[in-house]
């Protein structure tokens, strides 16, 4: 009777912990892994060639070229705060009626979308001011610094995390009247001969290298 009994108790111990055997042999999920991303800047600064057509000086046969810089401020992916800078100079092949230099300096927000896995595309408003200088003696240009702004836009193709090449292009308006004969001729144009300035717009373009910090 008791051997009978000691067999039944030890089959019932059986029953019970073998399933439990059985479940602590099966591995427990692992934890997904993190997706991977790459560091997060907040700054990115530009450098690189520029270009502005020339509308605003009369009978200019050539636009001038010359250097663009920029500084842009990010606050996460897709909006920043930039500064640009701009100076131009050089013409391409002949000189335009003057010898003018046009530098300006815009400020305005830029709003970023991932178009590609490596390639970026942006759209900026920028607002600030633009001089025209002459450089030659009895030249003039009415207003000496003229409010200036536009829209443009465009594409970053990613390097590696810290470096892309840039190409982007804006429609910059200024209003100047930049007369083409010396003060004293018979319609040359001076600060106080009532002559008006009109809004022109020129088209700018520039293409460099952004370094990310």
């Amino acid at each position: 009777m008791k051997r009978k009994f000691l067999l039944a108790f030890l089959a019932v111990v059986s029953a019970t912990f073998i399933p439990l055997a059985a479940t602590s042999q099966i591995a427990p999920d692992r934890p997904a892994k993190p997706e991977k991303s790459g560091p997060s800047y907040k700054w990115e600064a530009f450098a690189g060639y520029g270009y502005t057509s020339l509308n605003q000086v009369n009978q200019s046969e050539n636009g001038l070229q010359g250097v663009n810089l920029s500084l842009t401020r990010n606050w996460g992916k897709y909006f920043g705060l930039t500064a640009d800078g701009g100076y131009y100079a050089y013409t391409y092949d002949r000189a335009n009626p003057g010898n003018p230099t046009v530098d300006m300096v815009l400020l305005g927000p830029v709003f970023r979308a991932k178009l590609f896995e490596r390639v970026d595309g942006f759209a900026r408003v920028l607002l600030g001011g633009e001089h025209t200088g002459i450089s030659t003696a009895g030249w003039t240009a009415i207003p000496k610094l003229s409010f200036a702004g536009g829209a443009g836009g465009g594409l970053d193709y990613e390097l590696n995390p810290r470096f892309a090449l840039r190409l982007s292009g804006d429609d910059i308006a200024s209003s100047f009247f930049a007369p083409v004969l010396p003060a004293g001729s018979d319609n040359a144009c001076s600060a106080t001969s009532g002559c008006s300035p009109h809004l022109r717009r020129n088209a700018r373009a520039e293409f460099g290298v952004v370094y990310k910090f």
